[in-house]
C-alpha cells in the first residue's frame, strides 16, 4: 500500500447518490462499502457500494485537503469530474484489486 491518503467517490447502482470520503487504505475501506461493514452508516443505508473515482496523494493532508474541496462543491462538479476519468461509470475496485 503506498503511503499517503486517498480521495475517493462511491455511489449507487442508480448513481442517484455520491459519497466522498478519504482514506489510507482504499481497498480495504472499499471492501468495507461493499460489505456494509457498518450498518448504520450512510453509505450502507444508501447502498453506496461502487467506486467510481479515486485518486492517490503521497501525504494524507493533501487527501483530507482533496476530500474537502469536493464536499465543498456541487454535485455537478463531481459528475463532471468523474465522467471526465471514469465515463463508463465502472466500478474500479475490480481494478484496484488486480494489483
Amino acid at each position: 500500500m503506498q503511503r499517503g491518503g486517498c480521495t475517493y467517490i462511491v455511489t449507487n447502482k442508480t448513481h442517484s447518490v455520491l459519497y466522498t470520503g478519504v482514506t489510507s487504505d482504499i481497498i480495504g475501506r472499499i471492501w468495507d462499502h461493499k460489505n456494509k461493514t457498518y450498518p448504520q452508516s450512510f453509505t450502507a443505508k444508501y447502498n453506496c457500494n461502487k467506486l467510481v473515482y479515486y485518486i492517490f496523494y503521497s501525504h494524507i493532508e493533501e487527501a483530507i485537503a482533496a476530500e474537502k474541496a469536493l464536499k465543498g462543491g456541487n454535485r455537478q462538479m463531481k459528475v463532471d469530474l468523474i465522467n471526465q476519468l471514469n465515463p463508463e461509470w465502472k466500478d474500479l475496485y475490480e481494478d484496484l484489486t488486480k494489483e
